[in-house]
């Protein structure tokens, strides 16, 4: 939680004020186009990093790296969109610093943005193991970036095998595209089950045995030591002495908050920028949202750093329009999807803490609810398996606290 201090203004933004956006991601781009619906006339400036316009993430662990024409469907907004909407979109073009002080965003282009409102959308980088090194090779990849997506998808289109490692979502979204475009895959996850952090055990059991039925090879509760390349590929020494060779290899192991501009001009920053309900951080005039910011979440009973697709457009929207003076906070239900072969998988809540677990059937063959209660048993989060109509009004049940009836509900 944010400690300190406490800031509310009701001041409106002036149609001669600056708003600067730095990080042209999904955050970023649904802060721009909240600030230009809900009325700002002013200067607008966005600030990339990237080459690319604002652009949405999912897409590149699934259709982006299937068919390079769908990266098309990744665009939050186009080049044309942002010139239309009078945004100054300065892409690939860091930022080198921020003064708080004097209210200047400086650019390693050399060049200085004052502003009125700056917005941290700086999102996260793949965490890097050490056993990686600080070069990656051709056949090494990892996944962020649109240009970390080519790179991946040209790999994936000369077939071969590919070793995942990391079990987590993006590493089973890789590794569901890649067998569809018939490459061979090995999934190597440390932890003894796969997406422990974010689903109880009977989800990753059903999750395994998903990725068996379609030929990936798991290698679950083993780390990896060192890598050596070989003659167009690489093989991997695992902790048990193992030896895994593939053709290439992707690293999936988490992120970490991309907050060194932040920590340097002196912003509150542990694991992640800190905000308030509103996307406010320690400084007034500077707002955060997305993967960057750790923000304090009723559902939790404490700060939290959320990495999804709804948790990046939706605090983006109430950060740009508390700037506004808008009297708005930022509560949300955790909540998250994923798509698998033919499977689609929603994760609502905190499951991953349920005392007990819970499964009703849905109507399909694999479909169905997973609801995980507490040890006073009260609901806390759900998963739903192909069962859109079933989980709806769990969500909705968990959003607004109220009872779910589980007469028709079985142990696991």
């Amino acid at each position: 939680m944010m400690v300190g201090y406490r800031w509310r203004s009701t001041e409106k933004a002036m149609a001669t004020d600056t708003f600067c956006v730095v990080g042209a991601g999904q955050a970023g781009g649904w802060i721009v186009k909240t600030l230009r619906s809900r009325g700002f006339t002013g200067r607008l400036v966005l600030v990339g990093a990237e080459g690319h316009p604002p652009y949405e993430r999912p897409p590149l662990s699934k259709a982006a790296l299937r068919d390079a024409d769908a990266v098309s469907q990744t665009v939050l907004m186009s080049l044309e969109a942002l010139r239309a909407a009078g945004v100054e979109a300065r892409l690939d073009d860091p930022v080198a610093s921020i003064d708080l002080a004097k209210r200047v965003v400086r650019c390693e282009s050399g060049s200085e943005i004052g502003y009125d409102r700056l917005f941290l959308t700086t999102g996260a980088l793949s965490r890097r193991p050490d056993w990686l090194g600080p070069v990656l090779s051709s056949c090494v990849h990892m996944l962020r970036t649109l240009d970390d997506a080519a790179a991946l998808r040209e790999g994936l289109a000369a077939g071969g095998h590919l070793l995942i490692v990391g079990g987590g979502w993006i590493g089973l979204e890789v590794a569901a595209t890649a067998r569809a475009l018939g490459v061979g895959v090995t999934v190597v996850e440390a932890a003894p089950r796969l997406c422990a952090r974010s689903v109880p055990e009977p989800v990753s059991r059903w999750l395994a045995d998903l990725h068996h039925r379609n030929g990936v090879t798991l290698h679950l509760g083993r780390s990896a030591q060192s890598m050596v390349e070989t003659d167009g590929g690489v093989t991997l020494l695992l902790d048990d002495g193992g030896r895994i060779a593939a053709d290439r290899m992707l690293v999936c192991v988490g992120s970490i908050p991309e907050t060194q501009l932040a920590e340097a001009a002196g912003l509150a920053v542990s694991n992640g920028v800190m905000v308030d309900e509103t996307g406010r951080t320690s400084d007034p005039h500077v707002f955060a949202a997305g993967d960057v910011a750790n923000f304090p979440c009723p559902f939790v009973g404490g700060s939290v750093r959320r990495e999804s697709w709804a948790n990046a457009q939706n605090q983006a929207i109430v950060a740009a329009r508390a700037a506004l003076g808008d009297d708005l906070r930022y509560v949300e239900l955790p909540w998250l999807w994923s798509e698998q072969y033919e499977h689609n998988i929603q994760i609502a809540g905190l499951p991953e803490k349920a005392a007990t677990v819970l499964f009703k059937r849905g109507t399909t063959v694999d479909g169905g609810c997973w609801l995980g209660v507490d040890a006073n048993g009260m609901p806390i989060g759900a998963i739903g398996i192909d069962s859109p109509k079933l989980f709806r009004p769990i969500l909705k049940a968990l959003k607004d606290s109220t009872p779910i009836a589980m007469d028709d509900w079985g142990c696991l």
